[in-house]
């Protein structure tokens, strides 16, 4: 009887417009720093195509992280939308041809407003439609998109902070509170992606050899351990130690104020940082108030990496990559960053030289 209670509620969760997470039995891919309760399918215009959706978004719960998931509803609302305002008649996922896809493709490159990323809004729509095509016996769905609809994916240039940026920056941090200051001190030591710092756990630091190591288990990829300094050590001590005090034994060192059994929320980190940037209205090099970008400091950690002539390996290993292929765009970045310091001095250096060779004449002008 149980056991049937629970499948009922189950299958009434699912009919609904706007399912609660929990109440599903599926054990999907929390995100720790971000409190998602819901999935909201009611902007989804056409019933039928919201029926389908929900049958797929159901599957990808089991294998897919849940921001994907918001991604992939987020693309299939937009092509809602354009179905409703230009193909009122359609209702289906079935009744979507490669005629209509390309107008569709057309609008997404000229007219649509709040398309962030081209490719990967294709993608997640592609994923979100074949899936419905396995689902529902549509295999016009699974052959809909060609290879030449997705851009070619460029690496976006990396950005980062400069020296001057983060002397302003970090000098500034001392209006936060003491965790939050320790939180921006331990992330740009350690140069982990802020949802490895938020997930930092109590039991990370131990002793290799006498020398102090962290264990990080990040979201992203694997687990992986590496040697840090003793000021390091020492300041994620007293982060464990504050979280201690005041909440008692606990998995993670940051925690939410709200539920000491969940890691700070990105949010909490975003505001305080960012009401900081406005109170002390704090501008970058180019006068331009800073915005948040945790990833940066990331950045600055792996550019100064390269310009202490580690090896790509050792590279990859301290910033917890399995493989050496980005390591390139650190080295890359570091030496635009030197292009860039030096441009001047380059400049004036190229003038004293012409000024040495005024006397050559026609030699000149040849070289």
């Amino acid at each position: 009887a149980y056991r049937f209670t629970e499948a009922k509620e189950e299958r009434d969760e699912i009919e609904k417009d706007i399912w609660t997470l929990e109440n599903l039995d599926i054990a999907y891919k929390k995100n720790p720093i971000k409190n998602v309760q819901t999935l909201n399918f009611t902007a989804i215009i056409q019933d039928d195509l919201r029926e389908e959706t929900k049958k797929a978004v159901y599957e990808h719960l089991h294998h897919e992280a849940i921001a994907t998931i918001i991604k992939e509803l987020t693309a299939i609302r937009r092509l809602s939308k354009y179905l409703k305002e230009t193909y009122p008649d359609i209702h289906s996922a079935e009744e979507l041809n490669r005629e209509l896809l390309e107008e569709y493709l057309t609008y997404l490159a000229t007219e649509a407003e709040g398309v962030n990323n081209y490719r990967a809004d294709l993608t997640n729509l592609r994923g979100l439609l074949e899936t419905i095509g396995k689902l529902y016996g549509y295999p016009h769905l699974e052959i809909l998109f060609l290879a030449s609809d997705l851009p070619r994916q460029v690496q976006p240039k990396l950005k980062s902070y400069s020296d001057s940026e983060l002397i302003r920056f970090n000098a500034a941090l001392a209006e936060l509170d003491e965790q939050m200051e320790r939180l921006m001190v331990i992330h740009q030591m350690l140069g982990t992606r802020i949802s490895d710092t938020l997930t930092l756990q109590t039991d990370c630091l131990y002793r290799q050899d006498g020398h102090p190591m962290i264990q990080i288990r990040q979201m992203k990829t694997t687990t992986f351990v590496k040697p840090i300094s003793a000021e390091l050590e020492l300041l994620i001590e007293k982060a464990i130690e504050y979280s201690k005090k005041r909440y008692g034994d606990t998995v993670y060192i940051f925690v939410d104020e709200k539920n000491s059994k969940r890691p700070m929320q990105y949010n909490t980190v975003q505001n305080k940082v960012m009401d900081l940037i406005q109170k002390k209205d704090l501008r970058d090099d180019h006068g331009e108030l800073f915005g948040f970008g945790t990833h940066m400091f990331r950045h600055v950690y792996g550019i100064r990496l390269t310009e202490l002539h580690l090896d790509d390996w050792t590279i990859a290993k301290l910033l917890g990559h399995t493989s050496v292929k980005n390591v390139k765009f650190y080295r890359k970045m570091s030496l635009q960053i030197i292009a860039d310091e030096t441009r001047e001095i380059r400049a004036e250096m190229s003038r004293m030289i012409r000024a040495n060779l005024a006397g050559w004449g026609k030699e000149y002008e040849q070289i």
